[in-house]
């Protein structure tokens, strides 16, 4: 039998053996190594502990995960995965000189997206660290979430660090238009982030039902939870949504009418865009001023704001630098539906108005009212006539408004060539914003463009971080295809005398992993094309 306590032995080995000899069983022995003697006495009181306890009560077992009937991944797909998910734990996309290797971490969302199309199931050998991944990172969740399928539930349930999935919710695993107990039951006790979600899909799905559905419980919600509700209506925004945010208007919370307001404005034909039509008119009109040659554009902005503005949404302070008089114009202008200026300028078109002379200086308050309004309304023809042609090399880069949110409204392939001839007129400092709202990949000439501007700049000696960027963007955006037409950019060429030093490797160094990136773009693609059916026998 031992004589020595465990906490004995730990204080041995805290303190080391020769400062404290561990008491031995049987009485000490001379012949042995103190740290010999602890390792026997440790050894002997670890099977006597493990010997004394006594077996506790089993668990029950958690139940079954529900299935997940989704084809599984390609083998070549699920190798891939893995090694997109090591390196994100490998710390792949760390900050200093990336030298040519591509950024793994930046392709695992289009990795995701790409997945999610084939509408595959995750392997669940990788979930643990799919589901790390979506903690870490935000962007990840919806596509890591919706590749997991209800096994990200069931663990979710089973780790606390991974509760976010039940608070996000998985897609496809809502219940469906025509369960209405279930909706019921989800509404009345589901998280935040899964009524949000359900709100969403059933707006999709069902507008009326989910507007009914928020009906119901209205008034018990919470101030920022009723907002977040209330911003869910964007999507298949409707007239029959009007008596609701007429109501909405009425709210305790400032933030809230403010949102109905907005929505309602979006709405050309409802009673508030109607009202501030009528306001807005009587502030703007077509004449001759003393401040503008010929036919021009007047502005008599407002002298007050009275509780009638402010109930349709009109923000009675404005920010600091702002005069109160065009902070209340820009907002009536904002609101009216752009179909009033046709009226109002006697049936011009929008290019036709945005060319009139306006009196005063008021131009920049009223064309970039026009501006948010045509993102508002998702106006394309305005937003067109707002945005012209990109300007002449001489001429400075001056856009009224967000060329972005601008160029948003317009289809793809218009909005693409816009932004690839301001490329090729302006170069790329004042393109990045604009890069982003174009679709992905990147259409041929807009790639084109891109790629030469960068390869002006390469020549010009100019400072490559600069453009570190557009060079990411490029990484994401650019189709694949063109990776065996750039190859001829990877070569390292000789800085000009007025270069930055050392700029020349960086550039060869960013093309190198430029192309390297686009063809494991092409190959991840191909590795998640479904394999072909087999050829029926002869």
């Amino acid at each position: 039998m031992m004589n020595a306590s465990w906490t004995d032995l730990v204080g041995s080995a805290l303190l080391g053996t020769d400062r404290r000899r561990p008491p031995a069983s049987g009485g000490p022995h001379p012949a042995l190594d103190p740290a010999t003697e602890l390792l026997d006495a440790a050894a002997i009181g670890t099977v006597s502990r493990r010997a004394g306890l006594r077996p506790a009560t089993a668990r029950e077992r958690p139940a079954p995960a529900a299935p997940d009937g989704r084809p599984v991944l390609p083998e070549a797909a699920r190798r891939r995965l893995g090694l997109l998910l090591a390196d994100r734990s490998a710390g792949g996309g760390s900050s200093g000189r990336r030298g040519t290797a591509p950024n793994l971490a930046e392709l695992l969302p289009q990795w995701l997206t790409a997945a999610g199309r084939y509408g595959y199931a995750a392997p669940p050998a990788l979930l643990p660290d799919l589901l790390d991944a979506a903690r870490a990172r935000t962007d990840l969740r919806a596509d890591a979430l919706a590749l997991a399928g209800p096994r990200a539930l069931w663990l979710a349930e089973l780790n606390p660090d991974w509760r976010f999935a039940l608070r996000a919710g998985v897609r496809g695993l809502e219940p469906a238009a025509g369960d209405p107990a279930a909706i019921r039951q989800l509404w009345d006790e589901g998280l935040f982030a899964e009524r949000v979600a359900l709100l969403t899909r059933l707006r999709g799905q069902d507008a009326g039902a989910a507007l009914a559905l928020l009906r119901s419980t209205w008034t018990g919600e919470r101030a920022e939870d009723r907002l977040m509700f209330l911003d869910s209506l964007r999507a298949g925004l409707s007239p029959a949504d009007e008596p609701f945010l007429e109501q909405a208007l009425t709210d305790r919370s400032r933030n809230v009418r403010a949102t109905a307001a907005e929505l309602l404005s979006a709405l050309p034909g409802s009673a508030l865009a109607a009202r501030m039509a009528e306001r807005a008119r009587s502030c703007v009109s077509l004449g001759a001023g003393e401040n503008v040659a010929g036919i021009g554009v007047l502005v008599e902005a407002p002298y007050e704001c009275d509780a009638a503005m402010e109930r349709d949404g009109v923000a009675p302070h404005p920010p600091t630098g702002r005069g109160e008089r065009a902070w209340w114009f820009g907002q009536l202008v904002e609101a009216a539906p752009l179909a009033t200026w046709t009226v109002r300028f006697g049936g011009r078109s929008p290019e036709e108005i945005i060319a009139l002379p306006v009196a005063d200086d008021w131009q920049p308050d009223l064309h970039a009212a026009w501006c948010r309004a045509a993102v508002r309304q998702r106006d394309p023809a305005w937003a067109r006539a707002l945005l012209g042609p990109p300007p002449a090399p001489a001429a400075p880069v001056a856009p009224v408004g967000d060329p972005a949110k601008l160029l948003s409204i317009l289809p793809e392939e218009e909005r693409a060539e816009w932004v690839a001839r301001f490329i090729a007129t302006h170069g790329l400092s004042e393109a990045f914003q604009m890069l982003g709202v174009c679709a992905v990949p990147w259409a041929g000439p807009l790639g084109r463009a891109v790629v030469d501007a960068l390869d002006i700049a390469r020549d010009a000696g100019s400072y490559p971080w600069s453009f570190s960027g557009v060079m990411g963007l490029a990484e994401r955006c650019l189709d694949p295809a063109e990776a065996e037409r750039l190859t001829v950019l990877t070569a390292a060429t000789d800085e000009p005398d007025d270069g930055s030093p050392g700029a020349g490797s960086y550039w060869a160094e960013a093309f190198q992993r430029l192309v390297g990136t686009l063809r494991l773009r092409a190959v991840m693609l191909a590795e998640l094309e479904p394999p072909a059916p087999a050829a029926p026998a002869s």
